[in-house]
């Protein structure tokens, strides 16, 4: 237990981090118990997808190639990370110290979904041997969508992690390190914020290609610009959501100050929200009206998508305002929540539900692509955890600090008395 309380330099290296590696806290935790089975049978599906191939787990064929995968993970998964690129707008360029609290959780977050979710894509690939192709432009050409959105995708996972290497630095005790890691991440954040729109935005414009496969409620010219948009409540829906749920797991790195701040960065976050979805609606309804899309109202899809749009957009941006104007945390929680819904609804709806709606078979998710699905998340929330017990993400302070902090300060009572 004594080791604990070292630090990096003090402890050697190696067996600090074989110290960080054991498991902290109950292990079994609802959480844990629901969640290592799911991860456990993934793996064993993910073994079995690439000795035997992509169609022995999933239901995606040569006419319908995108699927759970790239809809759930990627494509929405995207767009819940948005929440990176905007907070450190906020906070580095906008100077709003009011939410630098969130930074490091908001960009480790969006770090560790761009990472598991190009895992995603690598499940996804029919001949995952090809991933560098979109890169290096074989076989798509430079002017290639898929060449910008995997060039977006890559920078902005190695921008992000800059933005974050400062918290790792501090872990491991690195102080000079940390300090020239910290002198970059201005121009981390500023490379970041222009991949992230462009990526947002790039992964609507595949869409573009596939207008006679899109129903005409779903498909339009800005397609781009409503992901963009969007991203920016659906990253902060998502950051509010995390935000509430890590006051309860990891309330003890928190003290009751950082409760009533929390509570005072959602109140502006969920004006932000309310402002961001008003503007999407409002750009809905412009190219609804000028699409003269009125006839496909009538029929299951018209009520679908007002579904979407008046459930899960319309009556959360107002929750938000009026929540965030008679303070009630509460309701912003759930404000967030109906918009993480709504989000999920809309990129489905784009990329699978009513992609192809027209066909007599439709697309259905095979059992075990909603297991790998339910495992990537799972797995990615692992991780998030693991890393706030131990780097100072939350706090100030690397963890092995707070330690040596706690056990001077017993000492000195002991010595007082």
């Amino acid at each position: 237990m004594a080791d604990a309380t070292l630090s990096p330099r003090d402890m050697g290296f190696v067996k600090f981090i074989r110290s960080e590696l054991r498991p902290k806290g109950r292990l079994l935790t609802p959480f844990n118990i629901i969640t290592v089975p799911i991860i456990v049978v993934a793996a064993v599906l993910v073994v079995i997808r690439f000795a035997l191939g992509l169609g022995t787990v999933s239901n995606l064929n040569q006419g319908t190639p995108w699927g759970l995968w790239i809809g759930f993970n990627v494509v929405t998964g995207v767009a819940f990370a948005g929440g990176a690129y905007v907070v450190t707008f906020m906070v580095y360029i906008l100077r709003a110290e009011k939410y630098h609290p969130i930074v490091r959780a908001t960009v480790l977050n969006g770090f560790l979904a761009y990472v598991f979710y190009a895992g995603d894509l690598l499940l996804d690939l029919g001949r995952p041997w090809n991933v560098c192709n979109p890169i290096i432009g074989n076989s798509f050409g430079f002017s290639s969508v898929l060449f910008l959105v995997a060039w977006h995708f890559m920078l902005y996972m190695i921008a992000e992690f800059l933005e974050f290497s400062p918290a790792i630095a501090e872990w491991l005790g690195l102080e000079r390190i940390k300090r020239v890691l910290s002198g970059l991440t201005l121009g981390a954040v500023i490379l970041g914020i222009a991949l992230s729109t462009l990526h947002q935005s790039g992964l609507g414009a595949l869409f573009l290609m596939a207008k006679p496969k899109i129903h005409p409620l779903w498909y339009s010219e800005f397609i781009p610009i409503l992901f963009v948009v969007s991203s920016v409540f659906a990253g902060l829906s998502m950051v509010i959501f995390e935000g509430s749920l890590s006051q309860k797991v990891f309330a003890y790195q928190l003290s009751h100050n950082d409760e009533k701040q929390h509570h005072e960065i959602m109140f502006g976050l969920a004006r932000i929200c309310g402002l961001a979805m008003f503007s999407y609606l409002f750009l809905v309804v412009i190219t609804f009206v000028h699409g003269k899309d009125w006839q496909f109202l009538n029929g299951k899809m018209g009520v679908w998508w007002l579904v979407e749009i008046v459930g899960f957009v319309l009556v959360p941006m107002l929750i938000f305002m009026v929540a965030a104007g008679k303070r009630n945390a509460r309701w912003v929680q759930v404000a967030a929540v109906m918009t993480i819904i709504g989000i999920i609804l809309n990129r489905l709806n784009i990329s699978v539900i009513a992609f192809k709606w027209y066909e007599p078979h439709h697309y259905v998710p095979s059992w075990m692509e909603v297991v790998i699905s339910v495992a990537v998340i799972s797995a990615e929330i692992w991780v998030f955890r693991w890393i706030v017990h131990r780097m100072p993400v939350l706090q100030a302070r690397p963890a092995w600090q707070r330690q040596q902090v706690a056990s001077r300060s017993h000492e000195s009572r002991k010595t007082d008395r």
